[in-house]
């Protein structure tokens, strides 16, 4: 039986360089696939030739510009994740600091006698350069807070007929009970200083810094 003839190849389909490739053409016969993202496209569409000197000179990509403000945007958020995460990190070791952190010594502020009821002194507390206030409101009661508005820093003023502490500088109004704002741009209590009377001497234990 003999073999079936084999048909003629076209020539075109046929190159040394491609043999031994199934389906296999001259490259020359296919037109080249453009890739968007690597065309060059000027703002106006004209072609580069119609366009002026300085606009050959810079082209714009649209896609890859696009493409540029995509990495940067996720560049951004990558980094403000990264900067959130390690403020959080740095907040909570400070609060772990303070809670280790051991109370300053006990300071001796005066006899209750040299504070009358419904009057204020003030005193520094744990150093020289922490003004704090102390207010007497009862026979019995005191208080006392760090002198400085959790605002801006400005000193307080207690006003203990009426019950408060006020903000000259913003009129910023703290409770004198408690310490905690009442009106004004002020949103965190003063720092609490603890006390301790024995024996008719007043003394301050420790300082406390709030949040809410």
């Amino acid at each position: 039986m003999s073999a079936s003839p084999t048909p003629p190849v076209d020539p075109a389909l046929s190159t040394g360089s491609r043999s031994g490739l199934t389906g296999t053409a001259p490259a020359n016969l296919f037109r080249p696939l453009s890739d968007p993202e690597q065309i060059t496209t000027a703002p106006d569409w004209q072609p580069a030739s119609a366009q002026p000197a300085w606009r050959r000179d810079f082209p714009i990509d649209v896609p890859e510009d696009h493409y540029v403000e995509r990495r940067e945007f996720m560049k951004f958020m990558v980094l403000t994740s990264f900067a959130f995460t390690v403020g959080q990190f740095w907040i909570a070791a400070q609060a772990w600091l303070r809670r280790r952190r051991a109370d300053p010594a006990a300071t001796r502020l005066g006899a209750i006698a040299d504070v009358p009821v419904g009057t204020a002194r003030t005193f520094s507390y744990p150093t020289a350069h922490d003004p704090c206030i102390l207010a007497r409101t009862g026979e019995r009661t005191f208080v006392a807070y760090g002198q400085r508005c959790t605002h801006l820093s400005c000193a307080v003023v207690p006003d203990v007929q009426a019950g408060v502490i006020r903000c000259p500088c913003h009129d910023g109004v703290f409770d004198l009970a408690t310490g905690r704002p009442l009106a004004g741009p002020p949103r965190r209590p003063l720092s609490l200083v603890r006390l301790e009377v024995t024996d008719d001497t007043i003394y301050a234990t420790g300082i406390e810094e709030r949040t809410s």
